[in-house]
């Protein structure tokens, strides 16, 4: 049996990702499953000299990461969605009845 990586206080997770070489080790280790494999298609998919989407690519994956181990971000997630459109509808219908 492989030992799992323990999950740490969201408070102070921050694996090191400054580098493609780290944002690809944190990927394999605490990002959702599959999330390396899109990360390495999506920059497959890419001209490299394009910096500024480089830059948006490998912040979406850092925050993936980060928003794992946020219990709050996860637990928005793991809402269902009648209960979004609930909300979506609530606050639509107070938006229209402030104008």
């Amino acid at each position: 049996m492989t030992a799992q990586p323990e999950h740490p206080d969201a408070s102070q997770f921050n694996p090191p990702m400054r580098t493609l070489a780290e944002l690809r080790e944190a990927l394999s280790t605490w990002g959702f499953p599959g999330d390396r494999q899109e990360f390495e298609q999506e920059l497959d998919a890419i001209d490299l000299d394009d910096l500024t989407r480089v830059r948006e690519i490998t912040q979406a994956y850092r925050h993936r990461i980060l928003m794992r181990y946020d219990p709050a971000a996860m637990a928005t997630l793991a809402r269902p969605t009648s209960d979004v459109e609930a909300e979506l509808r609530r606050r639509l219908s107070e938006a229209g009845a402030a104008r």
